[in-house]
């Protein structure tokens, strides 16, 4: 009997919290909802989930949303996050997934939609464990790069960097072929996602920042202006 996969609904509308609990109950999925950003806190610090699908603004919160999605990021990098929002202007989808977020949905999607999304997310989770089962290289390095890919780690100058599962998988690939580009295309096709060219260029700038942290002389994805990135060597 297969395990029951785990969705968390931080959602400040009672009737839609138990619109989207019911229907995702009903597809099989073991729900947990909460109303507000610190009772979120307070059961997803002791009860992980899988997913987690998040308003942005919950109760008197205008960005609580925005908050517990950093909250979540710090705890785990593993954990895919889900804004359904009402909130669609490009800044809020921009700034979501910059903070770490792996999808981003106006609540005016239908709930067929919805599900097909969700499904289509833990598809994408669930190819990438095992591509990383079937990888036959343990690792990479490149002069202070390495990657560890049993642990899905990445260290620049022996400094560890927090990558999201998304991040790892777009720099993975950019690294396993340095020197040549990757299009938009085939950074999708490699981190298992489809989404428009914003999102990816979101998520590059996310990684290039990362590094930036530790090295601030970091330079090593180079954008090729209309056909996409590469890692220089």
């Amino acid at each position: 009997m297969s395990v029951k996969k785990h969705i968390a609904i931080i959602e400040d509308e009672a009737a839609l919290r138990d619109n989207y609990a019911s229907l995702l109950r009903q597809h099989g999925y073991l729900v947990d909802c909460y109303a507000d950003r610190p009772t979120a806190e307070q059961g997803l610090a002791d009860n992980m989930p899988q997913l987690a699908i998040i308003d942005i603004g919950l109760k008197d919160e205008y960005e609580g949303g925005f908050a517990l999605c950093q909250w979540l990021r710090s705890r785990s990098q593993q954990v895919a996050i889900m804004f359904l929002t009402a909130r669609d202007s490009d800044i809020d989808t921009i700034t979501g997934l910059r903070i770490g977020a792996d999808d981003y949905l106006n609540k005016n999607i239908s709930l067929v939609h919805l599900t097909a999304r969700i499904n289509a997310l833990f598809r994408r989770m669930q190819a990438l464990n095992q591509s990383l089962a079937q990888q036959q290289t343990k690792g990479i390095e490149l002069g202070a790069l390495r990657v560890d890919l049993d642990k899905m780690q990445v260290s620049w100058q022996d400094n560890m960097l927090d990558l999201t599962v998304t991040e790892f998988w777009m720099l993975h690939s950019l690294v396993k072929h340095p020197g040549h580009v990757r299009n938009r295309s085939q950074l999708m096709q490699d981190a298992h996602m489809v989404v428009d060219d914003t999102t990816i260029t979101s998520h590059i700038k996310r990684i290039r920042r990362k590094f930036e942290q530790l090295d601030s002389q970091f330079q090593q994805i180079e954008t090729v202006y209309g056909m996409g990135y590469r890692w220089k060597v």
